[in-house]
């Protein structure tokens, strides 16, 4: 199964948001170019070049969130029981090395650059070496993770 394919439904609000929020700049930056125009020569006007290359960024970016979202299939992960990690679950982890406590929340890799980083909590993709080694496990299984930096392992504490 091709996990890469699928998103939370907080991940598509969450995308559908960030399309929201060019298309409210993009007049902004439409009009800026405008006015910067007006200026005179366009080959040393900064202000021109930079509201137009701001409105590329823009337009790149919603045509490039339109596609994919397109081609993703959305997920309700609300309705899955707890029993197990699985796709959008979070759970709570014990490294086996240093002891330390970490929350997991595993998405599909389309979502990861929507959330904000929390302390002790790390967003990752099923797709990544940590989602990969937490599928599947059960509170008090052990998740060995082989990462580029080696080794880890896991416990299983809690499927939050």
């Amino acid at each position: 199964m091709d996990l890469s394919v699928y998103i939370t439904t907080t991940g598509m609000e969450r995308l559908q948001r960030r399309i929201n929020e060019l298309l409210t700049e993009r007049p902004r930056v439409i009009k800026a170019v405008s006015i910067a125009r007006e200026f005179g020569d366009l080959s040393e006007n900064a202000e021109y070049k930079a509201a137009k290359e701001r409105q590329r960024q823009i337009d790149s970016e919603i045509d490039y969130l339109r596609k994919i979202s397109a081609r993703l299939k959305v997920i309700d992960t609300s309705v899955f029981p707890k029993d197990v990690v699985r796709f959008g679950s979070s759970c709570k982890t014990r490294d086996q090395d240093t002891g330390e406590e970490l929350d997991f929340l595993l998405v599909g890799a389309a979502e990861l650059n929507f959330y904000e980083e929390e302390p002790n909590r790390q967003v990752v993709s099923v797709v990544s070496p940590i989602g990969k080694g937490l599928l599947g496990k059960k509170p008090g299984e052990i998740a060995i993770i082989q990462a580029p930096m080696g080794e880890r392992q896991l416990e299983i504490i809690e499927i939050l």
